[in-house]
């Protein structure tokens, strides 16, 4: 992997590649890989680092040789970090970045509802943290150096796929010519504007939406503005629009301005029309625009996730508004569904219906998504009259009725799905408290070895028994984690988040997803439950 060159721009950074030609174009004939992912962006570098971990070499294909091209993606969610941070760069990341947890949403300029999105005392990572993307790809690019097994190939760019029943052939052009390579399995993770979506000939379906917004990265000296996110509905500097506002490190703020479905995107671009905006928001404080786009937003995705050995991921499979921060995050989710699930069929441990299951949960995400990100556009953009009254006077209850509270929606943030997955095993016994069948295991405090920690430390890369009391023999490949001699739950809170009792048993994935429980549970139990999560 070739070193990056940092070099400033006007304002920002960008962090360069060379261009290194790969031993693969020189090769008597076409070299075969397990993985080839197309796509070095936060889902593609994700998948690659989870694959490696897992003893998966992966070649990642980017046609791009640089990183930093404004801020893009900035809003990490607390189940993100949890992944980032099982994959070794979760602590750096939260270091990096702007911890939030309170929102506040503004009709003009009265204050019409607050959120505090505290999590659970104990956990690890907080609710969400603000980061501009290219300093989470650069971490990953690291990363990748770091754990080997990560063939990164910039200038690479994929031409033409040839799928078969045992792989496919890819055809790559490079500043040195064509080179073809074969695959067991591609991980398309190219975005938006996905090459490998077109190649196959895969269309999006769903909605777009007509309204425009500027969204800028603004510097500015600001300390004496809390760090929130902030959201207003009809503001006195933007009348009858929309604006957000968050901090994100290096004195940088994030602006979103809704423009209206009539905007020239042309006119809006020149700073003599966006300057003026900002400064209208911003007051009398000096400011510097570092990079500004104007853009329409799509609430979509393509029909199926899996096309043969082809596996689409984030952008390149799923669209939605950035209202809720629930792009990048399902995306990066996305690649830590796909990568324990395609370690295991390529290790023989698990048959191929196993990757089916990735489009069955992955599908449930994203329409998930894209049902909340319709109904956040609804409200924030309504397209009549009626519909622009009726928001208006929900957010002038909000402040004195509970029931409008519930109904104000300024973007519903991100949180993990909860999977109706075939891998898990019903429930035979009643539970309760804040863990649920197919979502995340919740964190908890934990202490080992009289050291404090959480409970998602210890639950890493294999399947877990978590056990509140003595576990019955476990299958090959199933990791006993006891609580009261591995772990010690010193608060109680680990019990009360699991609705644990002595001789609960609890499965969870590769993924740190819940896909078993048992009030007492034998060796032949645990057996099957493993046998279903592995797609048996």
């Amino acid at each position: 992997m070739s070193t990056p060159q940092s070099a400033k721009r006007p304002h920002g950074v960008v962090y360069q590649y060379a261009y290194v030609r790969s031993r693969d174009q020189d090769a008597k004939a076409v070299a075969s890989h397990p993985v080839v992912v197309v796509g070095a962006g936060p889902v593609g570098l994700t998948a690659a680092i989870d694959l490696a971990l897992r003893d998966i070499p992966v070649v990642v294909l980017d046609d791009s040789d640089r990183i930093g091209d404004g801020s893009r993606g900035i809003c990490y969610a607390k189940r993100t970090l949890e992944i980032f941070d099982r994959l070794g760069i979760g602590e750096a990341l939260v270091k990096r970045g702007v911890t939030w947890k309170l929102g506040k949403v503004f009709l003009g300029d009265e204050l019409a509802y607050a959120f505090d999105l505290q999590p659970e005392p104990g956990d690890k990572m907080p609710a969400f943290i603000n980061l501009q993307q290219f300093y989470l790809e650069k971490a990953l690019v690291d990363r990748a150096a770091e754990v080997g097994n990560v063939d990164l190939r910039w200038r690479n760019k994929v031409t033409a796929i040839a799928q078969r029943n045992d792989g496919a052939r890819l055809t790559i052009e490079t500043p040195d010519g064509p080179y073809e390579l074969d695959a067991q399995y591609v991980i398309a993770a190219d975005g938006a504007r996905s090459t490998m979506r077109d190649l196959l000939g895969l269309e999006f379906k769903g909605q777009t939406f007509e309204d425009k917004f500027l969204i800028a990265d603004v510097t500015m000296a600001a300390d004496d503005i809390p760090t929130e996110r902030r959201f207003w509905f009809d503001p006195p500097f933007h009348s009858g629009q929309s604006a957000l506002m968050h901090r994100q490190p290096d004195h940088s703020w994030r602006i979103d301005l809704q423009l209206g479905r009539d905007a020239d995107i042309a006119e809006e671009l020149k700073p003599e029309n966006y300057e003026p905006r900002i400064r209208r928001m911003l007051g009398d404080r000096d400011f510097r625009v570092d990079w500004i786009s104007i853009y329409r937003f799509n609430c979509r995705r393509i029909d199926r996730f899996v096309d043969g050995r082809v596996i689409f991921a984030g952008d390149a499979a799923h669209q939605v508004s950035p209202f809720g921060a629930r792009g990048a995050n399902s995306g990066v989710q996305d690649a830590e569904n796909l990568a324990w699930k395609l370690a295991a069929v390529l290790k023989g441990e698990a048959g191929p219906r196993l990757i089916d299951s990735y489009e069955a949960e992955r599908v449930q995400a994203a329409d998930e998504n894209i049902g909340h990100s319709t109904r956040s556009t609804d409200f924030i953009a309504p397209q009549s009259g009626a519909e622009r009254t009726l928001r208006n006077a929900v957010l002038a209850l909000a402040p004195k009725a509970e029931f409008a509270r519930r109904m104000v929606n300024s973007g519903r943030l991100s949180v993990a799905t909860v999977h109706d997955s075939p891998l898990s095993t019903p429930d035979a016994d009643t539970f309760s408290g804040v863990a649920k069948l197919g979502a995340p295991l919740p964190d908890a405090p934990v202490t080992a070895n009289d050291l404090s920690g959480s409970l998602l430390e210890h639950v890493r890369n294999d399947f877990t028994v978590i056990a509140f009391g003595d576990a019955p023999q476990v299958p090959d490949g199933v990791t006993i984690l006891s609580v009261g001699r591995d772990i010690e739950d010193h608060t109680g809170a680990l019990a009360r988040r699991l609705d644990a009792q002595l001789g609960s048993i609890y499965l969870a994935r590769p993924d740190q997803h819940l896909c078993a429980r048992w009030r007492k549970a034998d060796s032949v139990a645990i057996a099957a439950a493993h046998r279903l999560a592995l797609g048996h």
